[in-house]
């Protein structure tokens, strides 16, 4: 053994934190990246919140010599061609003369990104935007021996903090505003305690309601329930019980704490003016009849009950006017919001790629406390100011990346999915991550992670942006169609057949085999459960 010097020659990824936390950044969601703004907010003092009333009015001019390209304009013109909608979604992305040097023929910002996950060196975005302020221009605002006769602690306390956001306005406290939704068991205790009952019946209830489903049915029996309850009172029977049950399931919503889906249809139905056509026949189909009813076996129900097909209509009719599960009227769930993260619509003949101004506020560096720093002087002030003021430079040129990638990335999409935005999901092209990772010259995780919890505002809804890809099936014209065309074809084909006599699997494959469409049958079923569509012994009506 002995001590040598060896060259060796060797490649590996290196992670900084300037890319890690660029890539942190992309992967978040709107609310996640709200969230984690503020939290920079807090933690750093060289960042501030923009006011609106602050911001120096710019022209048109200068806000399109921005280095940050906020929206791009894809041109709505196509060449006459020999698609299935007599148009081919061809067309030009177009851009401001103010950014046509920094892009290249693809119509993409032509910045340097990493090798595979689309991010470079932070150094390489020099320039001011709506989001962050240029490093060189804080280098030449700071003097290089700038006289402090302050301290830090003397500065931190009389100026206000820069933390503070627009999100402590009342206006946007939507959290609070949101009065809290009480479940289905609060519910029913909350009228149990306004109806005047004996003990022995409130503790009865009490039991049968502690036994309720979030569905609204019971989720034991009621002889369980008697079983629990004999130990406290031997002489308890079910008879009792029973009618402990029949008192709740009068209460909102009527039908809850029902053994069975039958119980729960004709206790609704009881609330029901006796007047009402067919009530009998309806109460009986419910009582008697409800599997046969469930398999749209109405032959046998005909014969069962005696009625026409007409009679049985109505009679059906009253029964679906029905809720299964009165459970769900009582929502104990919160609302969640969707926050779309690009614009598109088309504005003089052309599609508008437009990010969302209001999913982040406008952040800067703040003036007075970047003035502050010298650059040779080593105390711990100023060693505290120099790292939070290149963190915050880290932070807004990572907000500037994402938003760069994110703006790329949607505007091709919107390129290639051009048919979709006019014609609608019929129109839908195939596409994979592969497609869009060529185009913006990036690896197919980062567009993974672009496309994750982001969300599309267009003409035809709103759409995460997973949702323009999809596979593809081959035509017999040689071309080739979206999986989630074929859905939109198999929910019109369903949508339009006879109620009577609804259209098998077998049969929409048929029908697709006519307009050059192959796809096999099991593949028709794959589809159409993942559009909540029922068989075609299910969807039979009279």
């Amino acid at each position: 053994m002995k001590q040598s010097l060896q060259l060796k020659l060797g490649q590996q990824l290196t992670m900084t934190p300037q890319l890690q936390q660029a890539i942190r950044l992309l992967q978040l969601s709107t609310l996640d990246l709200q969230q984690e703004i503020q939290e920079a907010l807090d933690s750093n003092p060289m960042l501030e919140v923009e006011d609106s009333f602050d911001a120096p009015s710019t022209s048109n001019s200068e806000f399109e010599d921005s280095d940050y390209v906020r929206t791009q304009e894809i041109a709505a013109t196509s060449d006459s061609g020999t698609d299935d909608f007599s148009e081919s979604y061809s067309g030009e992305i177009t851009y401001s003369e103010a950014n046509s040097e920094k892009f290249g023929d693809e119509g993409f910002a032509d910045t340097s990104f990493a090798e595979s996950e689309g991010f470079g060196d932070t150094d390489n975005y020099a320039g001011t935007d709506d989001y962050s302020e240029s490093a060189t221009e804080w280098n030449e605002a700071i003097p290089a021996d700038l006289p402090v006769d302050t301290s830090w602690d003397d500065v931190y306390q009389t100026n206000q903090a820069s933390g503070s956001t627009n999100y402590d306005n009342e206006d946007n406290d939507f959290e609070s505003r949101r009065a809290a939704t009480d479940s289905l068991y609060d519910h029913l205790m909350w009228q149990l305690n306004l109806t005047p009952m004996s003990d022995r019946d409130r503790i009865i209830a009490m039991a049968i309601i502690d036994a309720v489903e979030p569905s609204g049915m019971l989720s034991v029996t009621l002889e369980d329930i008697l079983s629990g309850l004999v130990s406290e009172w031997e002489d308890l029977e079910l008879d009792e019980v029973e009618a402990v049950q029949h008192r709740i399931q009068q209460f909102d919503p009527c039908g809850a704490c029902s053994q069975n889906l039958a119980e729960c249809l004709s206790v609704q139905l009881q609330q029901f003016d006796p007047s009402t056509p067919f009530l009998a026949e309806a109460k009986l189909i419910a009582k008697q009849y409800l599997p046969l009813l469930a398999s749209r076996d109405f032959r046998q129900l005909m014969r069962r009950t005696k009625l026409r097909e007409d009679e049985l209509s109505q009679a059906v009719n009253l029964i679906q006017s029905l809720n299964p599960r009165p459970g769900d009227m009582i929502a104990s769930g919160e609302t969640e919001y969707v926050v779309p993260d690009v614009f598109v619509e088309k504005r003089e003949g052309r599609w508008m790629v437009e990010l969302n101004p209001e999913i982040a506020p406008r952040l800067r560096i703040n003036s007075d406390y970047a003035s502050l720093v010298k650059r040779a002087d080593s105390s711990s002030d100023n060693t505290f100011l120099k790292d939070n003021l290149q963190e915050a430079r880290w932070f807004l040129k990572s907000l500037q990346s994402r938003n760069e990638t994110l703006l790329k990335v949607a505007s091709c999409i919107v390129e290639k999915q051009r048919g979709f935005l006019e014609y609608g999901a019929e129109a839908m092209k195939p596409l994979v991550l592969h497609d869009i990772a060529e185009i913006v010259e990036m690896h197919e995780s980062t567009i993974s992670r672009v496309t994750t919890q982001k969300f599309m505002h267009t003409p035809q809804g709103i759409f995460e942006l997973k949702y323009f890809f999809s596979s593809h099936v081959s035509t017999d014209s040689g071309g080739e169609c979206s999986s989630t065309a074929i859905r939109a074809l198999i929910k019109k084909l369903v949508s339009a057949e006879n109620p009577k006599k609804p259209l098998s699997d077998s049969k929409i494959t048929d029908l697709l085999g006519e307009q050059g469409i192959q796809v096999a049958r099991r593949t028709i079923a794959k589809y159409r459960e993942s559009l909540n569509i029922p068989p075609s012994n299910e969807r039979k009506t009279l």
